[in-house]
């Protein structure tokens, strides 16, 4: 069987599952289980290793059952594995056998056991045939995986230009799947033949934080399928804004879950609903703010090493938020930080509607007096471009533009460059900058496609809502 086709067959089964009740993410948290017993086992078998898996919890004793036998196995084979240290603990933490029939739960394990050996297959393969089934469950928008997914194009433009290094570290706050920690794998594994050098990038470089289990489980085993860890997991569920990890890293590249400001309805006994706010108290936050991306960029500032680079991906509002916190982080960017670059990226990229988004570039600098940013180069590929999930999808293609001018420096139509001076007199520092004139405004003739006209009107109404929702916030009534 082909690679092509054995992605297929993967994929047509989760189709038949899906008719039958079982949504992707629930088939793609199942596969992973069983494909990471079944490639224990193999290398076993195959390449003489050790196995951190107990025997009667290996995957024979799974594989030679059937009917109540065993889906009662593989249920405690789960809770067993649960308990687990390490990459096993992590990607088995809190799992549950959501294939309770036993007939589908027989079929799925029959799959995996007769497409074997998978340590055959390439890690290329592999982590297609993985990465694909996340993109599926991505795409459901009910199931609301989209906000893990960044797309390709992005990922792989920011970490061209970061351009990380063997021998570094490299830092995810909010890794999602793990696409960024995986494409700076990619990049950096051909810049060295030296064994220990690629020993030490698989298993000591990377390092990820999500705050949601399911989701850490799902970025261990796509990392596993690649590559990258084994037996020491690199990821980790926790709440990263919660503390500052200790940790420092040379490459911090992200993309923080877009949405609402942190905030609990609290209803009290006399019926009356008031609002208590998530505000991250943490002695390195300059400053108190309950929006998340803010904090998020705050954290970055703390994690990066000294020197360190980092390519972050924001929504709008990081750029013009008029608050006393927006602000002053805006100008701790520009004056302790060498903030160089940004990139304002197209909307109809993204799962969730409404999301205006950019990539922020910046380095880290000593503490000076002087201001570390001398100026800043803003990339627009937002004005005149016009992009959609079904019809015009982003390519890598559409951002080699920007990854040139970003190595380059030279202004073009849509590459410009403001001085700190320029940038420190707008008002409220202000730094949601464009320069083209949008021709849908003045010229009927360069209106986009129906369908791309609806999108953009919904995104802008979903903008605008959370907008709103925002200044509720701030207005509503505080718990002390």
């Amino acid at each position: 069987m082909s690679n092509e086709q054995l992605v297929s067959k993967v994929w047509n089964y989760a189709h038949v599952l899906r008719d039958q009740g079982i949504s992707y993410g629930d088939y793609v948290e199942q596969i992973t289980f069983l494909l990471f017993l079944k490639m224990d086992q193999e290398r076993v078998e195959l390449l003489g290793e050790s196995s951190s898996i107990p025997p009667e919890w290996r995957w024979p004793e799974l594989a030679g059952k059937d009917g109540d036998a065993l889906e009662l196995h593989y249920r405690h084979t789960l809770e067993e594995l649960a308990k687990a240290d390490g990459l096993i603990g992590t990607i088995f933490r809190k799992a549950q056998n959501k294939l309770s029939d036993p007939a589908k739960l027989k079929r799925v394990v029959s799959l995996i056991d007769k497409e074997g050996p998978w340590i055959g297959h390439s890690v290329d393969v592999k982590g297609e045939i993985y990465e694909g089934l996340l993109e599926r469950n991505a795409s459901e928008v009910k199931s609301g995986a989209g906000q893990y997914f960044t797309p390709r194009p992005v990922i792989e433009a920011i970490v061209k230009c970061v351009d990380p290094k063997i021998g570094e570290t490299v830092c995810d706050p909010a890794c999602g799947t793990g696409g960024f920690l995986l494409a700076a794998y990619d990049h950096m594994k051909g810049q060295s033949q030296d064994r220990e050098k690629l020993r030490d990038l698989r298993h000591k470089s990377f390092k990820g934080y999500d705050i949601v289990d399911e989701v850490v489980r799902l970025c261990a085993m796509n990392l596993y399928l690649h590559g990258v860890g084994n037996g020491g997991s690199p990821v980790e569920q926790a709440d990263t804004l919660a503390g500052d990890p200790g940790a420092r890293f040379d490459v911090v590249i992200a993309n923080p879950p877009f949405g609402k400001k942190s905030s609990y309805k609290v209803v009290g006994e006399d019926g009356a609903v008031t609002t208590e706010r998530e505000n991250y108290e943490r002695e390195d936050f300059k400053f108190t703010t309950s929006n998340k991306q803010l904090n998020f960029l705050q954290h970055i500032m703390t994690i990066m090493e000294a020197n360190g680079r980092a390519g972050v991906v924001l929504p709008d509002n990081v750029l013009f938020e008029a608050n006393r916190a927006g602000e002053g982080i805006r100008k701790r960017l520009l004056e302790g930080f060498n903030f160089h670059t940004l990139l304002r990226l197209p909307t109809g990229i993204w799962y969730s509607p409404g999301v205006k988004a950019n990539v922020l570039f910046f380095d880290k600098r000593p503490a000076s007096k002087v201001a570390q940013t001398n100026e800043l180069w803003v990339y627009d590929y937002r004005t005149n471009v016009h992009k959609t999930l079904k019809t015009k999808r982003l390519t890598s293609a559409d951002l080699d533009d920007f990854v040139d001018c970003y190595g380059e420096r030279q202004e073009t139509e849509r590459f410009r460059r403001f001085s700190y001076d320029e940038l420190i007199d707008r008002d409220k520092l202000n730094l949601d900058i464009f320069w083209l004139k949008d021709d849908s405004l003045e010229d009927i003739d360069s209106l986009p496609e129906p369908d791309v006209l609806a999108q953009k009107i919904v995104e802008n109404l979903e903008a605008a809502l959370e907008h709103f929702r925002g200044v509720s916030d701030e207005l509503a009534p505080q718990v002390s």
